[in-house]
């Protein structure tokens, strides 16, 4: 039922700043917890970031540790990654998920995605 949309990606230099949302439309009947991930080519889907339905628990990659922040708003169904002092490996897809209830940073434990939104950082 419930749908999930990413947008902001974009060609971006090294250090620059880019903000992704990600809605979900459709009843939301439940709490949950969402969560991003990125994909480079020819490697696993790797987790970035995530957050509980409450905003109180939030866990990140290291690789991405003071320079991303999550955030969500409820009110509109939908959660944010800002993303600073972006390096060329933070280049990927990114996509936004979510499960029912709790936080997790386990990518097997979400089954709902969002098709993705493309993340170039020049160097």
């Amino acid at each position: 039922q419930v749908q999930l949309v990413e947008s902001g990606g974009g060609l971006v230099q090294a250090g620059g700043s880019l903000r992704l949302a990600c809605a979900a439309s459709g009843r939301t009947s439940s709490s949950y917890a969402m969560g991003w991930f990125r994909q480079a080519p020819g490697k696993e889907r790797e987790f970035v970031a995530a957050i509980s339905w409450s905003g109180n628990r939030i866990g990140y990659a290291d690789s991405v540790k003071g320079r991303f922040t999550i955030s969500r708003d409820n009110a509109k169904n939908t959660v944010y990654l800002q993303m600073n002092s972006l390096k060329p490996e933070d280049t990927a897809v990114y996509y936004c998920a979510a499960k029912l209830r709790y936080y997790s940073d386990s990518r097997g434990e979400y089954n709902l995605w969002g098709q993705g939104t493309q993340v170039t950082v020049s160097s």
